[in-house]
């Protein structure tokens, strides 16, 4: 899969997502400084899942006019979110056979939940 990931994304969980194949950018790394909104429109125009822990971005991409057609937003919740406890969810997301793609999704201990960017709940 293709990622964009936060630059609050911890380095060992981008570098394991990269270990096992997938094609990450890092905002840290590769774009720094870069304001939300145009992380949203990278992703978007990359076809790339913007990964976060930051809940901003659930708001941009609901309230973003078009929708997202070619990205999604993967919400991570934990706290606090190292390594050890963010692994398992990313794990979980991974190995969920969901369409991420035009949805913000939000992935909890508890589960997944999506929500269309048209704003209807899936």
């Amino acid at each position: 899969m293709r990622f964009l990931a936060d630059e609050n994304f911890p380095r060992p969980t981008v570098e394991s997502l990269r270990k096992k194949g997938h094609d990450v950018l890092w905002v840290r790394t590769d774009c720094p400084g870069l304001a939300d909104r145009v992380l949203i429109e990278r992703a978007e125009a990359e076809d790339r899942l913007l990964l976060t822990l930051d809940k901003d971005f659930w708001q941009l991409a609901l309230q973003r006019p078009d929708g997202l057609r070619r990205s999604g937003v993967v919400l991570f919740r934990v706290h606090p979110a190292v390594p050890e406890n963010l692994d398992p969810l990313v794990v979980a997301m991974l190995r969920a056979e969901r369409e991420w793609i035009g949805h913000v999704s939000i992935v909890t201990r508890d589960g997944i939940e999506m929500i269309p960017t048209g704003g209807r709940r899936a």
